[in-house]
């Protein structure tokens, strides 16, 4: 998180009832579309990505519903768990812990389904337990292909400033996300993001609720009815500076500056990949997410490697969530990088300069020579 976006939260608490914070939140509204490049309408709640989940099946579906959940690691896994604790049906497709979803097999799926029994299809497009990066392209192309009138919603809880994301282009009807990764914030917003269809599904459902309702948040009539009570002040201030910062630099510039970082994460690892039993968990590179990496370390000990990066040079690498428990074939060892939000050149070497020291310190076998591989890379994305 930028030092700006911290120090905007840091002051005395504002007037609430005041004309400073009003327009200050409702400035946030239209950048956030912009951000997830839609005209639908963006309602900011206080929780984590938890909330957003719920909100979005609420507001959408009636008890006894099913939706078909696409799975490629742990996230929507999460989602699933929210959707039967409130009385719905889900029907889950596995691809895997290693690879994206297969549009041929999800369209079968998909045509199978003659009554349309399948109200919403879930899915992220990041999921940072893996690191997967799925295409919403291809989903959207597969409902299109047999006219099924499924809801599409995608979860960009960890792609939604990094990844490249066009919520309107690409037929999404509801995204979820929140305000902690790409977009730069402490944890504590999360946002759906509501497409006319969407609109139209939210008249029908019956699990709406006094505090998730869209209808109550958009079409309110005074300020407090967005928040559904006190607003998130000091979240509103660092937000409000941080799609400055992310406007500043340019969206289309935010997206390249993710994709060039992810591949200096990639030929590094890639590269201790040559000896021992480092390497990406994703093994295609066209479907690695530009957010986060998660790398394998085989029999080695991935919580050794991070406790050492964490206790001699203060770096700390994400815990591997334990993707064992869901995938009989997976290993337990893993531990992932994340190149996301505030990030750049000397901040990311830094990070995997300590990880090879971390591999040569606990005598872990990987392929030498990672970091000229790095800057090499850097070198040649800046002369492009």
């Amino acid at each position: 998180m930028p030092e700006a976006v911290l120090q905007a939260m840091h002051r005395a608490s504002p007037n609430i009832y005041g004309t400073e914070l009003v327009e200050l939140a409702n400035s946030l509204y239209p950048d956030l579309q912009k951000v997830a490049c839609t005209s639908g309408d963006a309602v900011i709640y206080i929780g984590n990505g938890h909330s957003a989940w719920e909100a979005s099946l609420t507001n959408t579906l009636s008890r006894g519903d099913t939706v078909l959940a696409i799975v490629t690691g742990r996230f929507t896994l999460g989602w699933i768990d929210i959707a039967e604790a409130i009385g719905i049906n889900v029907e889950a497709m596995d691809f895997g812990s290693d690879s994206t979803v297969d549009g041929d097999r999800l369209r079968q799926t998909l045509d199978d389904d003659k009554s349309h029994r399948y109200k919403a299809v879930l899915m992220v497009q990041t999921d940072t337990a893996s690191s997967v990066n799925n295409d919403v392209l291809a989903v959207r192309s597969a409902l299109d292909a047999v006219d099924h009138p499924a809801l599409l919603m995608v979860d960009c809880i960890a792609s939604l400033g990094c990844e490249e994301y066009r919520m309107d282009d690409w037929g999404v009807d509801v995204t979820v996300a929140a305000c902690q990764k790409g977009l730069m914030t402490p944890a504590g917003l999360s946002f759906t993001f509501i497409g006319d269809k969407a609109w139209q599904a939210h008249a029908k459902a019956d699990l709406k609720t006094a505090y998730w309702d869209w209808d109550r948040r958009v079409n309110g009539k005074i300020f407090y009815q967005k928040f559904c009570g006190t607003p998130p002040t000091h979240h509103l201030f660092g937000l409000r500076t941080a799609l400055d910062i992310l406007f500043e630099e340019g969206l289309d510039n935010v997206w390249q500056r993710h994709r060039n970082l992810a591949r200096v994460v990639w030929a590094c690892v890639d590269q201790w990949a040559t000896d021992g039993d480092v390497r990406c968990n994703i093994k295609n590179i066209d479907n690695r997410s530009v957010a986060v990496t998660t790398v394998q370390t085989g029999t080695m000990d991935a919580d050794r490697l991070r406790q050492w990066c964490e206790q001699q040079y203060g770096v700390i690498l994400g815990v591997g969530l334990a993707l064992e428990d869901v995938y009989a074939d997976m290993p337990a060892n893993l531990f992932r990088i994340g190149h996301m939000g505030h990030l750049n050149v000397p901040m990311l070497m830094g990070t995997l300069v300590a990880i090879d020291a971390g591999f040569k310190a606990l005598d872990y076998p990987h392929g030498s020579g990672a970091l000229e591989h790095a800057s090499r890379t850097i070198a040649n994305l800046s002369a492009a």
